[in-house]
């Protein structure tokens, strides 16, 4: 970890410490009677409008288009960093414990490096270029293997309720989403700007789950949205946990890479675990506590198979 990286290493740990929290915020929320792509939908349109008003106050230019190449690649990011991602993980919430949901979607760094090291295989342009180098071998391989081993005992833990492994597989999912999007946002931010990037995603990820809100407009009722315990919980998802952190990690992720900043995604499960036994009472069975270990340690273990973080630039 160089001297002149130090600074977004912690800003990438408290961002993912941050996100770690919100696992619990999204329980909360479906709780009182929110449908998660409500919850989405509410939390990107804070964060959207308050993205507007950074750049308004700090005298940026906002282009609208960059060309039909690159607003579909911000649409593919919208849709695997935003709507889809969140929808996936928000619903695994509604059939899982958050802290199962957070073990299973920080394996996302594990399948940032395998997408990776497939990509820089067969693709090619400047996608490739900006990607960080991944060595195919035991760190990888048994990383993966431990990894998913440790999936396979959470999702088919028997002691918990069948239908609990349809919130899993949910969670698995988010993971494959967040991987796809760690391919391409760091050189989209490069390229762009963070703030710019990071407007473009919000709001293809609005565009996107529209569709998916016609038939849960109940639960963005006054009688819903009017609870304390849940705007209280809406303005931090949105303008905390998904204006200021996107800013940052995609600042982060520019400068230390995709995969070493991913990497840090291993951690987001611990805080998640800590706040869910304190805020929802939440426990682990044995093989589910099991299964998480072995997902950290072979997230962990895998990470060793890229290459250093580049210099600042």
């Amino acid at each position: 970890m160089g001297g002149k990286n130090l600074r977004y290493h912690l800003l990438a740990l408290t961002v993912v410490a941050i996100w770690g929290v919100t696992f619990v915020c999204t329980k909360v929320l479906i709780s009182a009677g929110m449908h998660p792509a409500s919850i989405f939908f509410v939390r990107f349109v804070l964060a959207y409008a308050g993205i507007w008003v950074f750049t308004a106050l700090s005298g940026q230019k906002a282009r609208l288009w960059y060309g039909w190449k690159e607003e579909l690649v911000f649409l593919l990011l919208g849709i695997s960093g935003g709507s889809f991602y969140f929808l996936t993980e928000n619903s695994a919430l509604a059939y899982t414990q958050a802290t199962n949901t957070a073990f299973l979607v920080c394996s996302a760094p594990l399948f940032t490096a395998l997408f990776t090291l497939l990509y820089q295989r067969f693709g090619k342009g400047r996608f490739v270029d900006g990607l960080e180098q991944i060595r195919l071998g035991w760190p990888l391989i048994g990383g993966t293997a431990l990894a998913l081993g440790g999936m396979a005992l959470v999702v088919f833990d028997g002691s918990r309720v069948q239908f609990s492994a349809k919130g899993d597989l949910l969670a698995i999912g988010a993971a494959v989403c967040w991987a796809v999007y760690s391919l391409f946002m760091s050189q989209m931010s490069r390229t762009h700007g963070a703030v710019t990037a990071t407007r473009k995603v919000f709001f293809y990820g609005l565009l996107t789950i529209l569709p998916f809100l016609g038939m849960h407009r109940e639960s963005l009722s006054l009688a819903v949205l009017g609870q304390s315990v849940v705007w209280t919980n809406l303005l931090f998802l949105g303008l905390v946990a998904s204006l200021l952190c996107f800013i940052l990690w995609n600042l982060a992720m520019d400068k230390l890479g995709n995969v070493s900043s991913t990497n840090y995604v291993y951690l987001n499960p611990v805080f998640t675990l800590i706040s869910a036994m304190i805020l929802l009472g939440e426990q682990m069975t044995p093989m589910a506590g099991i299964g998480c270990a072995a997902i950290l340690g072979g997230v962990i273990w895998a990470g060793r198979a890229h290459a250093p973080a580049r210099p600042e630039h």
